[in-house]
C-alpha cells in the first residue's frame, strides 16, 4: 500500500514537530487517525495506547482526551466501545464516579448516560441499570427515584418509556395509578385515565 498525499502531510507535520512518526507511518491509518496520534505524541502522551487501526478517529479522540486529563483510559480504550460509549465512560471518570458500573458493551451510550446521571445524582442506579431497559426507560425511572416516588409500579420492561412517563406523572399527581399501570393500556389511554382521575380528585 502507498501513502496518500494527506497521509504524507501528517507524517511531514510529525517530523517537523519532532515526534516519533514511526508510530503512525502506516498506510492502514487514515489521515485523520494519523492526526490524532500525532497530536497525542506532540502532547507527550502515551499515544501507543490508541495508535491502532481498529480505533476510529473519534475513538482515538476520546482516548486522547482522557490521557490529557490523566484518566485511567484502560476502562474504555477498547475497540468494542463506539466513541459515544467511550465519551460516557470518560465523563464518568472525569466526575469521579465508578463508571465501571456501566462500562460494558451491553449498554449502548444512551443507557450509559442515564446511569451516569444517576450516579452523579446519588441515585441507587441498580434499580434500572439493566440492559432490558432502554436509555429512555432508564431516564423515566431515574426521574422517579430523584423525586422520591415508588418506581416499583413501573419498573417493568413491558412498559415503554411513554407508558412509564404517564405512570410517573400519576404518582406526581397523587392519583391511584393502579387503575391504569398495566402494559395493555397504551400511553394515550393511560393519559386519559390519569387526567380523569385527577379531575375526579379535584371534585372531591
Amino acid at each position: 500500500m502507498r501513502f496518500e498525499d494527506a497521509q504524507l502531510r501528517q507524517i511531514e507535520l510529525g517530523i517537523q514537530t519532532g515526534v516519533d512518526v514511526s508510530i503512525y507511518a502506516n498506510p492502514a491509518f487514515s489521515q485523520y487517525q494519523m492526526c490524532e496520534i500525532r497530536l497525542g505524541l506532540a502532547e507527550g502522551l502515551e499515544a501507543s495506547v490508541y495508535a491502532k487501526p481498529e480505533f476510529s478517529r473519534y475513538q482515538m479522540y476520546e482516548i486522547r482526551v482522557g490521557l490529557v486529563e490523566g484518566l485511567d483510559v484502560s476502562t474504555y480504550a477498547k475497540p468494542e466501545f463506539c466513541w459515544k460509549q467511550m465519551c460516557e465512560i470518560r465523563r464518568g471518570l472525569e466526575g469521579g464516579i465508578d463508571s465501571t458500573i456501566y462500562a460494558t458493551p451491553e449498554f449502548e451510550w444512551g443507557q450509559m448516560e442515564a446511569i451516569r446521571w444517576g450516579l452523579e445524582g446519588g441515585i441507587e442506579v441498580s434499580i434500572y441499570a439493566k440492559s432490558e431497559f432502554s436509555g429512555a426507560q432508564m431516564e423515566v425511572i431515574r426521574w422517579g427515584l430523584r423525586d422520591g416516588f415508588d418506581v416499583s409500579v413501573y419498573t417493568n420492561p413491558e412498559f415503554d418509556w411513554e407508558q412509564m412517563y404517564e405512570i410517573r406523572e400519576g404518582l406526581r399527581d397523587r392519583v391511584d395509578v393502579s387503575a391504569y399501570a398495566k402494559p395493555e393500556f397504551s400511553c394515550e389511554q393511560m393519559r386519559e385515565t390519569r387526567e380523569r382521575l385527577l379531575k375526579e380528585k379535584g371534585n372531591v
